[in-house]
């Protein structure tokens, strides 16, 4: 059985019940509104954020109505953040299907947008936490230097590491690091216990941007073409890692390509035969590795329930197996 149903069936009446709270957070009298909210959740998603919600304040002891908030929150405030992502990509599609702004206009798509960032953060005020709210209101600050940050990447052509990381740790890792955070809160977790799930978080969060990008080269349906991230200007770590390990000679007609922003079909198909050839995506694996071995060693050091210990290192195997 694939790893992420396995977790899901774990916790199936638990998402089940997320889902009610989701349904009516979500309610209103806007039959306009309504519609395209119903649009947006249509496609129903993996559910990810809040099965993390979820599984951690389990391990932590317990699943509460706030527990429950802070789920929704954190999904509500996910899907605003790919509502606003497809305005500011120009993008006509999202999972397969046509985006929001292609069905509703940019317009329409930015108000659901900010819609649904006003109702998590009304859902982050019914977990009665002012910490959970203080995280809700920073992550928003980090979404939005995120994605400014990695606009000025992509139009500036800049190749850095550790830029590239910091990038992620606000676009990707934040939200799932968020996640966690509220779970072990939520679940009546210690201060020394939050701060190790929020580092289990970050590592996620990095993981599975990384994998994401790693998608970019190759041919497998996960909702984008191939090279999308090289013709948007996104120089992603597999191509970071290629431009390293590569002669100058070869990476120089490569940093030409990107410069000129020459992103025809064939340069495209140059640009990721070349970072298979220099062990880009190689590399690229190696870093989910090593960051998913440390997870897997905090967990492990954990005294909580077994079970719930087994399906947390079932989730990292996930994150390293996932194809889509």
């Amino acid at each position: 059985m694939d790893q992420s149903q396995l977790i899901k069936d774990f916790l199936q009446e638990e998402l089940f019940v997320f889902d009610k709270y989701l349904q009516e957070s979500i309610k209103n009298k806007n039959p306009l509104l309504s519609e395209m909210i119903s649009y947006v959740f249509s496609t129903n998603g993996k559910r990810l954020r809040p099965t993390l919600v979820l599984m951690t304040a389990k391990a932590c002891g317990n699943i509460t109505p706030e527990t429950y908030h802070g789920a929704v929150t954190i999904e509500l405030l996910h899907t605003a953040t790919l509502v606003h992502d497809d305005v500011i990509d120009r993008s006509d599609l999202r999972r397969g299907r046509r985006s929001m702004n292609a069905v509703y206009d940019n317009t329409r798509a930015v108000l659901v947008g900010d819609y649904l960032l006003s109702t998590a953060l009304a859902e982050s005020v019914k977990t009665k936490n002012l910490e959970i709210v203080k995280i809700i209101a920073e992550l928003g600050q980090n979404l939005a230097s995120g994605e400014l940050a990695q606009y000025s990447l992509a139009s500036e052509v800049i190749i850095d590491e550790d830029a590239y990381f910091e990038v992620i740790d606000k676009k990707t890792a934040s939200l799932i690091r968020a996640s966690l955070a509220i779970g072990a809160i939520t679940g009546g977790a210690e201060k020394e216990l939050i701060s190790q799930f929020t580092r289990i978080g970050t590592i996620l969060g990095i993981c599975f941007q990384i994998k994401d990008d790693i998608f970019d080269y190759f041919k497998v349906d996960v909702g984008k073409p191939t090279g999308k991230d090289i013709r948007e200007g996104k120089i992603t770590l597999p191509l970071i890692y290629a431009l390293k390990n590569a002669p100058e000679s070869d990476s120089s007609s490569m940093l030409d390509i990107l410069n000129l922003r020459e992103y025809s079909e064939e340069n495209i198909e140059t640009l990721l035969e070349f970072t298979k050839k220099y062990h880009g995506i190689d590399e690229a694996n190696k870093k989910i590795d090593i960051l998913l071995e440390e997870a897997e060693q905090i967990i492990s050091a954990f005294k909580y329930d077994n079970e719930v210990k087994m399906y947390m290192k079932t989730f990292l195997s996930y994150l390293r197996n996932r194809t889509n």
